[in-house]
């Protein structure tokens, strides 16, 4: 099980200063954010990608580079990489590079985003959404995994004898989620490539995310990767502690009521009831999250969103303290209770590379073993025949 955060990398007004950091005073603040992420021992850190302000995250492959520079432990992805509006070419070019940077400390997930214009800043028709997730991410999937890729499909130029560069680290493609909020057929594309699947979780009620992943995990079973219990599931959340819960709710209430995202909308106490944010102590957190099991099975990868709202950063990094000081282990002994010994951990590097080589293993033994039954039964036909 792996814990970490994301960020949409908003640059938002502290509604308690009426101040607004720069956008150089904001990337200096993730840089510090991601790096106390793997200080208090959190497993990921993860990034979105956006093009238009308040965001300033346009570039998550440079930034997850220079992070990558910065740290050890700390695995790297993204929060989504837009599947839709990016050359599934530069992609595979990029990540692989990334991949390469990090020593393999580096996934994605992949996304449509949340923001229409995106499309035609790129040149795309968002009427085509969903096709071109589905196109793109089949180029990419192949790009990463044949070396010369022969292609045509609806959206970019044909290839003939393509190879991108650099290949993936070891022979082995950096690990994917599909990440998606509302939309079934990314579910199945997760399930059909035997990939991980992202819900958000954020925003509306644990029941629609639930049928999300069932219908997942049901398709994944019916490709044949595994159980639906052996499905790869991440989860996102959102929670703001204080020792104290009413001194949490006080807090952070102000930050609330002005977001750009859920701001002047449902009140504070109605989003808490109906959605994964819990505001409150850090019993109130690890009780909220060890529940998650309940509703959506054993699964792999936990992320919480801690830095948005135009909260400070010092208040950040707080929130990171109590995080992997209080929450995290105490999350991390729950999920390990009564987990199935045939649920898998969250992929990494190295787990892809030994599953990749115990495969070939298995393959070379079965030959050989189809090569001695058929020695064997040659001899036996060359004795029987001399006899």
């Amino acid at each position: 099980m792996q814990f970490g955060i994301f960020t949409v990398s908003d640059i938002t007004e502290d509604p308690t200063t009426g101040r607004t950091p720069t956008e150089a005073e904001r990337i200096q603040a993730t840089l510090t954010i991601a790096k106390h992420a793997e200080d208090v021992g959190l497993d990921v850190f993860a990034l979105g990608e956006h093009h238009n302000p308040p965001f300033w995250s346009s570039s998550p492959t440079t930034t997850l580079a220079y992070i990558a520079a910065q740290t050890e432990t700390l695995q790297l992805s993204t929060a989504t990489t837009l599947i839709t509006t990016n050359d599934p070419v530069k992609i595979a070019e990029d990540y692989a590079m990334l991949q390469h940077l990090s020593g393999g400390r580096v996934d994605l997930m992949m996304g449509r985003g949340n923001t229409g214009p995106v499309y035609p800043w790129f040149g795309k028709d968002i009427r085509q959404g969903i096709n071109l997730a589905l196109e793109n991410y089949n180029l990419l999937h192949r790009l990463w995994r044949e070396d010369f890729v022969d292609w045509e499909g609806q959206f970019r130029t044909p290839l003939q004898g393509f190879q991108s560069t650099p290949r993936p680290l070891d022979g082995v493609a950096p690990f994917v989620w599909h990440g998606s909020i509302r939309s079934p057929e990314i579910a199945e594309q997760a399930a059909y490539y035997g990939d991980g699947f992202f819900a958000n979780n954020i925003f509306w009620p644990k029941e629609h995310y639930m049928r999300l992943i069932s219908l997942y995990r049901q398709r994944f079973e019916h490709y044949g990767h595994g159980s639906a219990d052996q499905a790869i599931v991440g989860l996102g959340g959102q929670v703001f502690m204080r020792k104290n819960s009413q001194d949490a709710i006080d807090e952070f209430r102000p930050y609330f009521d002005n977001a750009p995202v859920y701001g002047h909308g449902p009140s504070l106490e109605d989003f808490t009831a109906q959605t994964p944010l819990t505001v409150g102590s850090p019993q109130e957190v690890i009780d909220r999250y060890a529940s998650m099991r309940e509703y959506f099975g054993d699964y792999q990868r936990q992320l919480f969103l801690m830095d948005h709202a135009g909260l400070p950063l010092k208040t950040v990094l707080e929130q990171l303290d109590i995080l992997g000081g209080e929450v995290v282990p105490a999350l991390r002994a729950e999920f390990a209770k009564d987990r199935p010994a045939h649920v898998p951990d969250a992929p990494t590097h190295a787990s892809l590379v030994a599953a990749r080589d115990a495969a070939i293993a298995s393959a070379a033994t079965d030959d050989t073993d189809g090569a001695h039954s058929g020695a064997a039964f040659g001899l036996a036909g060359v004795t029987g025949a001399s006899r």
